[in-house]
């Protein structure tokens, strides 16, 4: 499937960020939601100037109240659109958004490069605290306050049967058409010395709910309601558990995105859309 972008258009990498609070998710929805892709496109349209509206391809789609530090997107403007705002269009994009989305950085981007099917992995960051006197006030939108004290190492424990390739299907919200296997890369947990705890989690892509899927049942090892075995066990039998609860969004933010290096860019885009399968099963349903 190929990716060239239309004749006289310029793709253009944006790097930006986002208080995910008061949005609706990522992407534009009908009924006049509030949400991440929808102001972007309003300003962009606005400061270049543009009767039509450009459409953004993010790295991937957050839900309501999910937070971005490092999310990446890329657009597809006119070449002339490009020339004559590329100098003065950060800035102005930053007197047009509202103060919860920041633009950091517009490129214009190398050969092959999308935002979504050229990454080889994205990194999330949950934020949980234990303390017994609940969440600081000035960071209880990115903290989730967990009433039961937390063994720390269990959680790491738990989390490394779920390392690798497997089929998430207990970790997923099921989509019509959509496959559920993923690279799980990294599924790490830290306390550090304010006594917030931090899940790392990377993987080459994530389905709907996995992240907070994954969290909640951590966190049921975490305070001794689970042992350490249940999440693989979970894993393993492939079916939602009525036990694994899906965490509140305000805890999760998404803090980078990794690519290749610049020639290896359209292959991996190539390869992102391939149907996935594991060894030995069948073909799965979907691409990505």
């Amino acid at each position: 499937m190929s990716d060239e972008v239309e004749p006289g258009f310029v793709r253009v990498r944006m790097d930006l960020s986002y208080d995910g609070k008061d949005f609706s998710g990522w992407a534009k929805q009908a009924g006049g939601r509030r949400t991440v892709q929808g102001e972007i496109e309003d300003a962009l349209r606005t400061v270049t100037r543009s009767g039509e509206t450009y459409e953004l391809t993010v790295a991937g789609r957050t839900d309501a109240g999910v937070h971005a530090r490092g999310q990446v997107a890329h657009v597809d403007l006119p070449g002339a659109v490009w020339a004559e705002h590329r100098e003065r269009l950060l800035r102005r994009l930053a007197g047009r958004l509202p103060k919860d989305v920041r633009v950091w950085r517009l490129a214009e981007a190398p050969y092959g490069f999308n935002a979504r099917f050229s990454a080889v992995w994205r990194r999330y960051a949950y934020r949980v605290t234990d303390h017994h006197g609940g969440v600081d006030p000035l960071l209880r939108s990115h903290v989730l306050w967990h009433d039961w004290e937390l063994d720390v190492d269990a959680m790491n424990e738990a989390s490394r049967p779920l390392l690798g390739e497997h089929d998430f299907a207990a970790y997923c919200k099921r989509r019509e058409g959509a496959t559920t296997i993923r690279t799980l890369q990294e599924l790490s947990w830290s306390r550090g010395a304010d006594g917030i705890i931090t899940a790392t989690v990377r993987a080459d892509a994530f389905c709907h709910n996995m992240v907070r899927s994954l969290v909640g049942a951590m966190l049921f090892v975490g305070d001794g309601h689970r042992p350490v075995e249940w999440p693989g066990k979970v894993l393993a039998a492939g079916v939602r558990d009525s036990a694994v609860h899906v965490v509140r969004p305000h805890g999760l933010t998404l803090e980078e995105v990794g690519y290749p290096a610049d020639e290896l860019l359209m292959a991996r885009n190539q390869e992102a859309r391939n149907k996935r399968t594991l060894p030995g099963s069948g073909s799965a349903a979907g691409c990505c």
